[in-house]
């Protein structure tokens, strides 16, 4: 099985800045086809916010969030409990080998993950699998190579430069979004449909926000470890790109976007 390792690490900032994501952003593209009694796989599912959100969907149905990460997962589940959300529950898992049988979900969920496989392609057979005759399939990931900034900062363009070399050696694919569609006919799913929709960043509050994530997410210890190991930068130059992001951000007509790709198929 591919064994990958995962660049966003576990850190606490991480951990806070996925915990703040929501079902109704996330999972907007797939809410009309999720019914109150349905059973739903949240893969890949990290701290637990938006599982509980769909969660709250399913009020007499049941959510199952899995993630290879241990650490997380005691995330997750305190926050469902804080929610008093008792048809959530949490499971650590390998994507490419869940413990689920055959047939034992309508929908599989999967937001931010399949950038980081390197073989995504696998995983969505086992999506495949372990979905009911009927079952959806809904997943969700960014394309880095749309990622736009104004003012334009040849900093802003190294920093994302040396992230996406470090992606793809840890096997992941940072321009996933784009694969989506290609990635599902692939995993023999029929008549998928492709969408896309944005993330953007304009206020001052936004950009700060957005600024210190990444600046703080790849400055700890893996990922500047991971940069030198890899040869594709070094402590030294990520602190001063770091800033570089930072004084964009302070910029008052200073933008962001990036595009996510959206497929939704269903199987026989």
């Amino acid at each position: 099985m591919p064994r990958e390792i995962y660049t966003h690490s576990h850190h606490q900032v991480v951990l806070d800045a996925h915990g703040s994501r929501t079902a109704e952003e996330a999972a907007a593209f797939v809410r009309h086809l999720v019914r109150p009694e349905m059973r739903i796989l949240d893969a890949g599912c990290g701290p637990g916010s938006i599982t509980c959100g769909l969660g709250r969907w399913v009020p007499d149905g049941e959510v199952v969030g899995v993630d290879s990460a241990a650490a997380v997962l005691e995330y997750a589940r305190s926050h469902a409990s804080n929610e008093d959300l008792r048809n959530v529950t949490f499971e650590q898992a390998d994507v490419y080998g869940l413990s689920f049988g055959t047939g034992s979900f309508d929908v599989v969920f999967a937001h931010q993950l399949l950038q980081h496989l390197g073989s995504p392609v696998m995983a969505l057979q086992e999506f495949r699998r372990v979905l009911r005759p009927g079952g959806v399939v809904a997943v969700r990931d960014a394309d880095y190579g749309t990622m736009t900034f104004f003012p334009h900062d040849p900093g802003i363009d190294r920093f994302f430069e040396i992230y996406a070399r470090v992606a793809r050696a840890n096997g992941g694919e940072p321009d996933a979004g784009r694969r989506l569609l290609s990635w599902v006919q692939s995993a023999g799913f029929l008549n998928p449909m492709y969408t896309t929709s944005s993330w953007s960043y304009s206020t001052p509050e936004e950009r700060k926000r957005w600024a210190n994530l990444w600046t703080e997410r790849t400055g700890v210890s893996k990922y500047v470890d991971r940069v030198e190991e890899l040869g594709v930068g070094s402590k030294s130059e990520l602190q001063g790109l770091g800033a570089a992001l930072r004084i964009w951000a302070e910029k008052p007509d200073a933008t962001f976007s990036v595009l996510h790709g959206e497929v939704v198929a269903q199987i026989d």
